[in-house]
């Protein structure tokens, strides 16, 4: 069961930063999520995340010792997240949404999504390192 929990995880993980960035960007087109964030939302900034989101997906293949795979990711995310929180301390999130519904949505949701898959990579490296008890 626990094998399925983690395959399916990476899965979705890929899931949303691949479809997550395509749908949102507008297949790299709304040059409004590039503009509101030109370092780390540029298109290359944006192509990386996808490049993260096959990173998941070939994850979700391995069978047996993830944990420091699944650690790198904790702290790719984490670094994501603290980007998101610094955004918004300079940010108006509704001038965002005047400008582009998709870039308000995108800049609304994506550090929260990147929490959520945080919070599960950290429980894979710990369950792998056994500080959890395994679920059965």
């Amino acid at each position: 069961m626990k094998d399925k929990i983690v395959k399916l995880g990476f899965i979705a993980a890929a899931m949303m930063n691949i479809g997550g960035v395509l749908i949102f960007s507008r297949l790299f087109t709304n040059s409004v999520i590039n503009d509101i964030d030109p370092v780390v939302m540029s298109n290359f900034g944006l192509l990386m995340i996808v490049i993260w989101g096959l990173a998941y997906l070939g994850a979700a293949s391995i069978t047996s010792n993830l944990k420091w795979l699944a650690g790198a990711f904790v702290i790719e995310k984490l670094v994501y997240v603290i980007s998101w929180i610094c955004w918004f301390k300079g940010h108006d999130l509704s001038a965002v949404y005047d400008q582009d519904l998709f870039a308000g949505i995108f800049y609304s949701i994506y550090g929260a999504n990147d929490f959520v898959f945080m919070i599960f990579f950290l429980w894979v490296f710990l369950a792998q390192t056994k500080v959890l008890k395994p679920i059965a």
